[in-house]
């Protein structure tokens, strides 16, 4: 009677009770209406491969519940038919409803357990055969694990697949996969020297982000493709250098980040013997930098990545494959690529998401991940990555139970694509997480581990793979509005290409190949600042300052409203001064312009650019025409980069103009008539004394 009433008990509890749906792969533990966690351990083997291969499937039962839980069974389900296709298989993760389980049960495979009271927990070990399934075929096949409570109501549940490859005729076909692991993160800095925050240091470390990073490549087979972002690498290198940090306005000095220089080695020895290619420099947004105008910046981001990559990781990064923001660009954005910077360095390969080029009809099997696709400088080769096995390597948890279910659904896929009908030779396929993905390395490092073990898969670099004779006709790119809306904004970019303009500047006047805030302009681009155009803005601002301080260290001297430059008569030269307070030399054009023409005319023309040392002065003597009258006039002068660019504020002189020369002369010419008349005055009045004095002499004579 007491059994019968806590029958019912439960039939209550699971009839009235809501269905707990849980999407593939996400935790192994599943908690049930009951309080009830169900947690696999382990699968072995991977896979099966006769019909009396012995499975093992161990585990744990939970009661998280606040009362005793009598009456327990763990079973088996199972279907003794494969999955028909891959699309069967994410069904049957992404419905949990009991009218999808599998709808055979096990009575040979199951486990009785005792009483557990709360908070307690028991280990199960179940064992099973694919021929006490039925299974007979090569391919992937349905299993869950269920808590049951007096052999009737279902308390806690978790479905995984089972892989069944016996020995055929014909062995499966074995497809190439590549890997590619990214290493992109945000930027940290904003000008060359200065630091935003202090994360890069944390995620270099202990459990941060790229630290796991360098553990995974560290632990890497050599087929696998990493992408990196040469930005990161060069903020470690900064910051393992002496640097300022730049927090709520006020900047410190900070000495060199071991952490950052010892990463830096890390990454660089695991990466040595693996194929490594570079996104273009802080990894702009490039489908928005085509929609806004900045066209020159992708080119530019092209050659800076190849150099800094080259100069911080290895010399043989390769920089002409593109994988964007999303796994998703359009047409413009891929012309743009294709073009790069000519002669420099630009984009013959791209790596996509699925979604973004689809077949032309929907695929009732897997399409090689190879593909070609035109530009306006020809095809090049397209890519895309297949959506469900790298969502494999992304389980929000990197407890044993998520990198088991995981592995078991990375092991089923592949061998269900290998099992698909009509496949003759192998195919490529391509496996590639987010772009910022945070790993665990536990689940990441057991499914390279796996994949090198599976008969039907042969690991291949991503380079490796091309386009066949025969392709899936594909429906060309397809980018949504709602891809638009993930882009960098027109507003924000706006300010970005007002800064890039001013920049641009500044190595026009120094003719320097590479100029200062390239780079800082370029992480103002990055693809990071999707949804955080808040702290891009922010960066922006002080990369803006930067820019505009460092104009302003050439300047023209002597300019204000008391300091008026002197015109002495109705033409001549009045010189203008400029001021290099840069730490090298420069050349630059000075452009006069009168803003009074009716009392000044300016009539200069500047040959040659005006080289100024560091720390020295170039003047320019200015030929000025005054109208006769008298007065202050204003010139414009304009500072000319090399290919005549403005180059700073034009700034506004007083000249004073006067009539000083004509009344000069008269004054002159009056001063020589009266000194004349002086002159002969006196000598007349010499010559008269003289007379005077003869005269006197010959009279004393005569008188002797």
């Amino acid at each position: 009677m007491i059994r019968k009433a806590a029958l019912l008990a439960v039939l209550s509890a699971a009839l009235f009770a809501p269905t707990v749906a849980t999407a593939p792969g996400e935790a192994a533990a599943i908690t049930s209406r009951q309080g009830v966690n169900l947690t696999l351990a382990t699968i072995t083997p991977d896979y099966a491969t006769e019909r009396g291969t012995e499975i093992k499937v161990t585990g744990t039962v939970h009661n998280a519940g606040t009362a005793a839980l009598p009456g327990l069974r763990v079973r088996v389900r199972y279907d003794s038919q494969r999955f028909a296709d891959r699309a069967a298989m994410s069904a049957f993760q992404a419905d949990q409803t009991t009218l999808t389980q599998p709808r055979q049960v096990s009575t040979q495979s199951s486990m009785v357990l005792p009483e557990l009271g709360a908070g307690a927990s028991q280990p199960f070990e179940l064992t099973m055969t694919p021929a006490q399934f039925g299974l007979t075929a090569f391919g992937a096949y349905p299993l869950a694990v269920e808590v049951v409570q007096w052999d009737a109501v279902q308390l806690a549940s978790q479905r995984t697949f089972l892989t069944y490859a016996p020995p055929t005729p014909q062995p499966p076909v074995r497809n190439r996969l590549a890997f590619v692991l990214p290493i992109i993160d945000q930027p940290h800095r904003a000008d060359e020297g200065t630091f935003v925050d202090t994360k890069l240091s944390a995620a270099m470390t202990g459990k941060g982000r790229l630290a796991t990073l360098a553990r995974i490549a560290e632990a890497a087979p050599p087929s696998v493709t990493w992408v990196i972002d040469p930005a990161v690498f060069d903020d470690a290198d900064a910051m393992a250098k002496e640097h300022t940090l730049s927090t709520k306005g006020a900047k410190q000095k900070r000495p060199a980040d071991n952490a950052a220089s010892q990463w830096l080695t890390s990454v660089r020895t695991s990466l040595a013997d693996n194929p490594v290619m570079a996104t273009p420099y802080a990894d702009p947004d490039v489908t928005a930098l085509a929609h806004q105008g900045l066209d020159d910046q992708t080119g530019l981001a092209l050659e800076l990545g190849a150099q800094k990559a080259r100069q911080l990781v290895k010399p043989d990064v390769g920089t002409s494959t593109y994988w964007p923001a999303g796994g998703r660009l359009d047409a413009d954005a891929l012309d743009l690529l294709a073009v790069g910077k000519p002669n420099v360095a630009k984009v013959d390969k791209v790596l996509l998401d699925a979604a973004n080029l689809p077949p032309q009809t929907p695929a009732t099997t897997t399409p090689d991940a190879a593909t070609t696709i035109d530009t306006v400088m020809g095809p090049i080769t397209a890519l895309t990555a297949d959506a469900e096995l790298s969502r494999t390597l992304e389980e929000p948890s990197g407890t044993a139970g998520s990198t088991l279910l995981s592995r078991q659904r990375f092991i089923a896929e592949t061998a269900m694509i290998s099992a698909e009908p009509g496949q003759i030779r192998p195919r490529s396929l391509v496996i590639a997480p987010s772009r910022r993905w945070n790993p665990s390395p536990t689940l990441v490092t057991t499914l390279l581990k796996t994949a090198g073990k599976l008969p039907w898969l042969r690991l291949t670099p991503l380079d490796s793979i091309k386009p066949g004779a025969t392709q899936v006709p594909r429906a060309g790119l397809t980018y949504t509005a709602q891809d638009r809306k993930q882009e960098l904004g027109a507003k924000y970019l706006a300010r970005v290409k007002e800064t890039a303009a001013k920049a641009r500047l500044t190595g026009l006047v120094t003719g320097r190949p590479q100029p200062e805030f390239d780079a800082a302009v370029l992480r103002l681009s990055s693809s990071a600042w999707r949804g955080g155009q808040r702290a891009g803005r922010a960066i922006a601002k002080l990369v803006d300052d930067a820019v505009t301080a460092r104009i302003n260290k050439v300047s023209i001297t002597g300019a204000g409203p008391d300091r008026p430059r002197t015109l002495a008569g109705r033409d001549g030269d009045v010189p203008i001064s400029v001021k290099n307070s840069l730490d090298g030399p420069i050349s630059l054009y000075i452009e006069v312009k009168s803003n009074n023409p009716e009392l000044l005319q300016v009539a200069y023309q500047q040959p040659e650019p005006l080289p100024i040392g560091s720390g020295q002065s170039g003047t320019v003597q200015v030929p000025m025409t005054a109208s006769p009258a008298s007065g202050d006039a204003t010139v414009t002068v304009q500072l000319l980069t090399t290919d005549r660019t403005p180059y700073g504020a034009p700034v506004k002189l007083i000249v004073r103009t006067t009539g000083y020369t004509g009344i000069a002369l008269v004054i002159v010419g009056a001063a020589l008539t009266v000194m004349l008349a002086a002159v002969v005055t006196r000598v007349l009045r010499r010559r008269s004394q003289r007379r005077t004095a003869r005269a006197a002499r010959a009279r004393e004579s005569e008188t002797v």
